[in-house]
This record gives structure tokens, C-alpha cells and sequence, in this order.
């Protein structure tokens, strides 16, 4: 059973490691899926104070074969006044991690979010979905 019920961090492209750069060990190591999400639990949405990861903001992880890691996000609203903050917060948290180079953090609308299907059933318990 997977570690991610609501398939928040799935990638949306298989990561497929060239030469240079690898998965595991060596100099050039992408982090793992699990590495990024440990990097992304502590960051909340200020106005709930609720994880994003958990909420199911994060859409979606690419990895690039050159470092470069790309974050497909959402915010609770279009109109969220703490985007740019949490784009930051993404941004900082994953670039931080071993062998990523450069993040890319977009901001998507599509699918919008739903909390009643994209979060976790602890943050639907906190939300009264459940």
C-alpha cells in the first residue's frame, strides 16, 4: 500500500536517470520521491495551519535528468494572499535537498482543489468532511 493515499506526489513523468545523473549514490543524486515529501511536510498554509502536502496542493513531482526538479502546486483559492509565501516555501524546501539544482514551482487550476477528495482523512477530520 502506497504511503501517499490521495496520490499527491505521484510524478507525472516517470523519472528516468541519464548518464551522470542517478537515482541512488554517486555524486549527481536526485532525491527520492519519499525525500521530497519529508521536505514539503513542515510547510503549512499560514491562514489554516494545515500542511500542504496533507491538504493535496501538491499535484505532482517531474524530475529532469540535468537537476532540475518541477512542482506542480495549487492554493486553496485563486485569490490565496499567501501563494507567492507558499510558492517560496516549496521553492526553498526542495531546492535544498541533495543534487537538485534548480526548482520550478507551477501553480496549476486545473483540477481545482477539492478538499473533499484531495486531502488526507486526518486533515478531512480536521476540516469536518469527514
Amino acid at each position: 500500500m502506497s504511503d501517499d493515499p490521495q496520490g499527491t506526489l505521484d510524478s507525472m513523468d516517470p523519472r528516468q536517470p541519464s548518464a551522470g545523473m542517478t537515482t541512488s549514490g554517486g555524486p549527481e543524486t536526485l532525491p527520492s520521491e519519499g525525500e521530497i515529501r519529508d521536505a514539503l511536510r513542515p510547510i503549512q498554509d499560514p491562514e489554516i495551519h494545515l500542511g500542504i502536502l496533507d491538504l493535496g496542493l501538491i499535484y505532482g513531482v517531474q524530475f529532469e535528468p540535468n537537476g532540475t526538479v518541477r512542482v506542480r502546486m495549487t492554493l486553496t483559492s485563486p485569490a490565496c494572499p499567501v501563494g507567492p509565501l507558499l510558492q517560496a516555501q516549496v521553492h526553498s524546501a526542495v531546492l535544498r535537498l541533495p543534487g537538485v539544482k534548480e526548482v520550478k514551482v507551477e501553480l496549476v487550476w486545473n483540477p481545482p482543489w477539492d478538499p473533499r477528495t484531495m486531502a488526507s482523512d486526518g486533515i478531512k477530520m480536521e476540516l469536518g468532511l469527514l
